[in-house]
């Protein structure tokens, strides 16, 4: 179906429709073709920038094909096991992931698991590559949550800002845009971490700890909004507790601990490179 979406206090409207085209009688949906455009630039993010990291690129590639199929399945059984009552009746459904149902924290504990796993048995030194996952994690986030507008999906709860968004599947109440946020604090983050790792990374997990702060942040506020939360199966103090913003919250505090914890460490792998390179000298150092 069509959507009209508007933006009333912006003077924009849009139609969408969730379906790019068909193929024979099977849809192919923007959701998907955005999440994979974005999960391929993420992918080639990682690759390119694995020498900076002193991380075999295609030992990186591994982990990272194998990080994608388990990110898929912790995806679903998180949102699963949040939402048993529904999936302990109906146990079959739990495989039915066309059908919706994928929780992000999911995807990037699962992804994680998978991802360093590998990475292990390869025997690679586990913070740089989460260095370089949580890059490609902000790139793919931020591109990703604009497949959530094509199918009118996972905004907030009614508000009067002028940027409040409008169509049917908001039940024609302006609503908080919340994929809108998400996506460009991530871009942001991205933006801003790539060049501060580039420029300026001291030590190996220093870009992991910030991205938790940043991330963390941003999902603690934004979750709040939220209208189609999964919620904790027991309440703290009365109130029902929104899982990913508790998640959020914890990550928020875990990332500022880390980096407090670590504020003067060095590794001079870093600062070789760089130097070498010339990067933030002005000029490569001649050979001699």
């Amino acid at each position: 179906m069509d959507y009209n979406v508007s933006f009333p206090g912006l003077g924009l409207e849009f139609t969408v429709n969730p379906v790019a085209f068909t193929i024979g009688n099977y849809p192919v949906y923007w959701y998907g073709i955005i999440i994979a455009s974005g999960l391929l630039l993420a992918v080639l993010y990682a690759y390119v920038s694995s020498k900076r990291y002193n991380v075999d690129g295609n030992k990186l590639i591994n982990c990272i094909l194998v990080g994608i199929i388990t990110g898929i399945i912790g995806a679903r059984l998180y949102y699963c096991f949040f939402e048993w009552d529904y999936y302990s009746k109906n146990p079959i459904e739990i495989l039915y992931i066309n059908n919706g149902g994928l929780a992000i924290y999911g995807g990037i504990i699962g992804a994680l698991l998978g991802g360093l796993t590998v990475a292990k048995i390869q025997k690679m030194k586990v913070m740089p590559i989460l260095d370089i996952t949580m890059m490609g994690f902000l790139l793919g986030q931020g591109i990703g949550r604009w497949g959530n507008f094509m199918n009118q999906e996972a905004f907030g709860a009614p508000t009067d800002l002028p940027w409040g968004m409008v169509s049917q599947g908001t039940d024609n109440v302006a609503v908080h845009p919340c994929f809108f946020y998400e996506s460009v604090w991530c871009l942001l983050g991205f933006v801003i971490l790539h060049f501060y790792g580039k420029y300026r990374q001291r030590y190996a997990g220093q870009i992991f700890f910030s991205y938790l702060v940043w991330y963390g942040f941003e999902r603690m506020i934004v979750e709040g909004l939220r209208s189609d939360s999964l919620y904790l199966h027991f309440e703290i103090f009365g109130n029902a507790v929104k899982v990913s913003q508790l998640l959020s919250a914890v990550i928020f505090v875990a990332g500022i601990v880390m980096l407090l914890i670590n504020i003067k460490r060095k590794d001079s792998f870093y600062a070789d490179y760089r130097r070498k390179k010339g990067i933030g000298s002005g000029k490569a150092r001649s050979k001699k």
